[in-house]
C-alpha cells in the first residue's frame, strides 16, 4: 500500500481501512482485524507469473473511477457486466461493496505495476450464490474482467485466474475452495477457468444469468 507523509509538527490522521479507504479511529483497529472477512487482500503480496509480476490492490474510487468506467463501457465487457453508462453507474456498483461489511472487496489487478484488470473477491457463503450450491463457510468467490482489449484472447486470463486462486489459498488458510460463476454464454471465460485449474461443477440459474459454477479445490491444487 502507498504511504502518506505527515507534515512536520502535525499529528498523524486516523488510519485508512485498506479495503474501503474510510478513516478509522485507532480504537477500532483491533476490532477490524478480528472482523476482516477476507483476510486483507491488500497484503497478499505479488504473484510471479509467466506474464509478469501480478498483485491485487483495493479500488479507491477517487483514483480509479475514470479508469473503471472506461473499462465498463467497452462493449465486450458491457455485454456481461451490464454496467456501461456514466461514471455514476460504476460508482454505485463500487459503493455497494465499499459501504458494506467487507464481504466483497473490489480490486485492481496490476501486472508489472500497470492496472489492467478488475477483480471482486467475495465470501461466497455470504453471497446469494450460496443458495444455489452447498456452500462451505470460507468459500471465496472471484469475479474478473480484463480491461484492456489487447490483453484478451491470448491466454492471459487463465494465467491470472490461476495466480489469484493461488493467492486466495495461500492467504486464506480456512478457505478450501475458490468459486466462480461466469455467464454460461461467455465460453472464453469458462475455458479460461478450466485452463486455470477450476472444474465445471454445475450449471445454475442466478437472477441475472445462467452461470457455470466453477470450483478450484485446495485438495486438488497440486494435481492440476
Amino acid at each position: 500500500m502507498p504511504t502518506t507523509d505527515t507534515p512536520t509538527g502535525t499529528a498523524p490522521g486516523p488510519a485508512l481501512h485498506e479495503a474501503t479507504g474510510r478513516r478509522l479511529t485507532p480504537g477500532l483497529l483491533p476490532l477490524l482485524a478480528e472482523a476482516d472477512l477476507l483476510d486483507s487482500p491488500a497484503g497478499w503480496g505479488t504473484a510471479t507469473t509467466k506474464a509478469g509480476a501480478f498483485r491485487l490492490e483495493p479500488v479507491r474510487p477517487g483514483r480509479d473511477l475514470e479508469l473503471l468506467t472506461g473499462w465498463m463501457n467497452d462493449p465486450e465487457v458491457a455485454a456481461y457486466w451490464e454496467l456501461d453508462g456514466p461514471a455514476s453507474v460504476t460508482a454505485a456498483h463500487l459503493r455497494t461493496q465499499l459501504d458494506g461489511d467487507g464481504r466483497s472487496i473490489p480490486c485492481l489487478g496490476l501486472l508489472d505495476g500497470t492496472p489492467m484488470s478488475y477483480w471482486e473477491i467475495y465470501r461466497a457463503a455470504l453471497d446469494p450464490l450460496s443458495r444455489h450450491y452447498p456452500a462451505s463457510p470460507h468459500d471465496t468467490g472471484i469475479h474478473l474482467l480484463i480491461g484492456d482489449g489487447t490483453n484478451r484472447g491470448r491466454g492471459l486470463g487463465s494465467t491470472l485466474l490461476r495466480a489469484v486462486a493461488d493467492l486466495v489459498l495461500d492467504n486464506r488458510p480456512r478457505c478450501t475452495r475458490v468459486i466462480a460463476e461466469p455467464d454460461i454464454r461467455n465460453t472464453p471465460s469458462v475455458s479460461a477457468f478450466l485452463t486455470a485449474g477450476f472444474r465445471y461443477a454445475a450449471e445454475i440459474d442466478l437472477p441475472e444469468k445462467r452461470a457455470a459454477l466453477m470450483i478450484r479445490d485446495r485438495a486438488l491444487r497440486n494435481l492440476l
